[in-house]
């Protein structure tokens, strides 16, 4: 979904409030604006590719970067020349920059606004024969801006749920309840998971390949479910799903989706596949329940986001090493995350790369790397080609901006995981199988099997999610105090020293600029006056 129309959109939740009338009173200077464009199934088609398009805008200061460095499984690393903006992350200090999450804010609300274009406009269109296509559009729509309200309330604590776009009265509007917020993304979930089609679009050779599926609005809402539940101590999803309803949900996903596991874990990841010599299972494969899609058809076009820029962040820094392509040293990783995989788990070496291990002379010194573990990103990181070229360079791209691996916002693993979670109580034995599975694939039979508690299902989360942004939403939602004990780090002194601030609640710092544009109706975060 790539063709877009490039309908008006706001940059920042506030940017608009010292906008002239001249300015808003002026002539559009395109054919196409809100106002004559929605007519024809295929103008609300463009209006629905514009909000997918959206997905694609993970880069600097990412919402994967942030929430992973901020876990017990990265360090900030980057170079020792860079500023010291990634161990503000770190160190959950952001002492230097407020701004530091302004990508994630902006990017997340203008996914919003977009759905809420559309959505507004759907009545405006003459479907005719494809009556039924509104229905599709309008829950693809609503599972976008449930997923970019959920990114923003698991970072930033209570937000400003929008379901329509705002008026000029409304540019100062305040922060909603947790409840508000949950309330809206629970129901487009469900809207979503009630109304989409049971088709399994995982296959690239499907026509609607890439697109949101019924089973990805099921198992996103019982994600939902566990962290608003868990965090805000709550019984139901907002008042909105039950634990029955979330734990049905989420079952249908396993039992009915199509969706399995791949038979190897590290043929899921192309730098793990390439380095062990594999076969890559393909970005098309049945694991991915809802994945956001890259490719690199850019070229080195900055103005376009097709291309994956999260990847050159966390690859190896000051150059090419092995089958590693060259980035900027991002996130190392801890020696705590490598040490949990016991002996035989084939997952470890699928996610991390071990320097010594893999026989790597990666001189930190020399190359700049600040935060040095000996260990850093095997997911994701982009591979060279046989003559020791970056293969996206050697294709003609640019290393930086188009690289193209998918990043899995749900694999089918994490829907067994969560599976068992909510069958804990009410199916021991489902949720055990569930669970069973996951680990069996690991290390390859089924003497490794643990018995399903809540302790070993959140153990088994961080070694088969790891580096995939789940981590720190799994601390934070059993508790500060618990998120505290895993995330505190000492006794490797000076940059290694972390200090978890229970005081912010788990939350990060909201954009300065926005606290500013509110005029006093947003107000910082605890912990971080």
């Amino acid at each position: 979904m790539k063709n877009y129309i490039k309908i008006f959109a706001l940059t920042s939740l506030f940017a608009l409030g010292s906008c002239s009338d001249d300015f808003i009173e002026n002539e559009p200077y395109t054919d196409k604006v809100e106002e004559n464009f929605y007519k024809t199934p295929q103008d609300a088609f463009e209006g629905l590719v514009a909000v997918y398009d959206v997905l694609q805008r993970e880069g600097y200061g990412g919402w994967l970067l942030t929430t992973e460095i901020a876990s017990d499984d990265c360090y900030g690393g980057f170079g020792t020349a860079d500023n010291n903006v990634s161990l503000d992350w770190d160190r959950f200090e952001f002492s230097s920059d407020k701004e530091m999450n302004k990508p994630v804010w902006e990017t997340c609300y203008i996914g919003i606004y977009r759905a809420n274009i559309l959505l507004e406009n759907l009545d405006n269109v003459e479907w005719g024969a494809d009556e039924d296509l509104k229905l599709t559009y309008e829950a693809e729509a609503r599972f976008l801006r449930a997923h970019f309200h959920f990114e923003l309330a698991r970072v930033f604590g209570d937000i400003v749920a929008l379901d329509h776009t705002l008026s000029s009265e409304e540019f100062e509007t305040p922060r909603s309840s947790a409840e508000v917020t949950y309330a809206l993304i629970a129901e487009d979930f469900k809207f979503a998971a009630d109304n989409l089609s049971d088709d399994n679009y995982s296959q690239p050779s499907n026509s609607n390949y890439g697109r949101i599926t019924k089973w990805a609005a099921e198992a996103y809402l019982a994600k939902a479910f566990l962290f608003y539940t868990d965090y805000y101590n709550a019984s139901d999803l907002a008042g909105v799903v039950s634990k029955t309803e979330a734990t049905a949900y989420i079952n249908d996903v396993v039992n009915n989706s199509g969706h399995d596991l791949v038979s190897d874990f590290a043929s899921l990841w192309v730098a793990a596949s390439y380095s062990q010599d594999i076969p890559y299972a393909g970005e098309g494969n049945n694991e991915m329940v809802f994945a956001i899609r890259y490719n690199s058809s850019g070229l080195g076009d900055w103005d376009l986001h097709e291309g994956n820029r999260f990847q050159v962040n966390i690859a190896i820094r000051g150059g090419n090493l092995g089958p590693y392509a060259q980035g900027w040293g991002g996130a190392t990783v801890t020696p705590s995350l490598y040490n949990a995989y016991e002996t035989g788990d084939t997952r470890r070496d699928a996610t991390i790369i071990d320097f010594a291990g893999e026989n790597l002379d990666f001189d930190a010194e020399a190359r700049g790397q600040r935060q040095f573990t000996g260990y850093a990103w095997k997911k994701f990181c982009p591979i060279t080609n046989e003559a020791g070229e970056a293969l996206v360079a050697a294709n003609g791209g640019d290393f930086q901006i188009d690289n193209y691996e998918d990043y899995p916002v749900i694999r089918f693993s994490d829907v067994l995981l969560m599976a068992a979670e909510l069958n804990l109580d009410s199916n021991a034995g489902f949720a055990q199988t569930c669970l069973d599975r996951v680990r069996e694939r690991a290390f390859g039979d089924d003497t490794h099997n643990v018995t399903a508690s809540m302790t070993n299902i959140m153990n088994e989360r961080r070694l088969e999610l790891a580096l995939e942004g789940h981590r720190y939403f799994d601390l934070i939602r059993q508790g500060v105090t618990t998120a505290k004990t895993a995330i505190d780090a000492s006794g490797m002194g000076g940059e290694f020293e972390i200090n978890f601030r229970t005081e912010t609640e788990g939350w990060f710092a909201i954009p300065q600029s926005q606290v500013l544009l509110s005029n006093g109706s947003i107000q910082q975060n605890p912990g971080w006056n």
